[in-house]
């Protein structure tokens, strides 16, 4: 799943500078038309700047050393899940934090794993100082760079977060069903406060 998630993000770079802006124009979040166009929340997460080449190499290779540790501990599915619903969470946060703003990146996603990987390896007893050290100085760049979502990154830090917690206290095979049904609601609880803000 990562490194397909990997490639299609790749493909879809490709794409944007194939087509001069045009699937950039399409696919980025852009929170006025979130009513709409609310799939841009997840689209977001294909996308990223077209002018400079770093912002994708450095999300690509955070998924390419991340992604597959994570999903060999938790799964294929469950690591589609923390992916997708991370990138929606950094972009409720955006919604919400700041609602006039264009987002573009796989970053919510990114933090998402991040915040995962936090949660499982501090359950299991693991050394994490090295994880929490990139975790804050990440953040705190998204703070201190101008154009950088910091948002993105919370929502998706949180969420990400949030769903390892989650797996972690329905290992059991007889609590799957608990599980997805807990999974589902973290996704109800983002579809949600989606509907609120855009009722507000």
């Amino acid at each position: 799943m990562s490194y397909s998630i990997l490639a299609l993000t790749l493909l879809v770079f490709v794409v944007q500078w194939a087509t001069q802006g045009a699937v950039t124009a399409a696919l980025a979040y852009y929170p006025p038309l979130t009513a709409i166009e609310p799939w841009r929340m997840l689209t977001v997460a294909l996308v990223h700047s077209d002018s400079s080449i770093f912002h994708i190499v450095f999300n690509m290779y955070s998924l390419w050393v991340l992604g597959p540790l994570l999903e060999s501990l938790i799964g294929r599915a469950r690591f589609a899940a923390v992916y997708v619903l991370s990138a929606l969470g950094g972009s409720v946060a955006v919604l919400w934090l700041a609602p006039l703003s264009i987002v573009v990146g796989a970053s919510g996603a990114i933090f998402g794993l991040l915040g995962a990987f936090f949660v499982i390896q501090r359950r299991l007893g693991g050394r994490n100082v090295q994880l929490v050290v990139i975790i804050a100085i990440n953040l705190a760049l998204g703070f201190l760079i101008p154009g950088v979502s910091w948002q993105s990154h919370v929502g998706g830090l949180l969420v990400g977060a949030a769903c390892a917690a989650i797996m972690l206290r329905t290992r059991r095979a007889d609590q799957q069903r608990r599980q997805a049904l807990l999974i589902a609601a973290v996704a109800a609880v983002l579809v949600a406060a989606t509907v609120v803000r855009v009722l507000l």
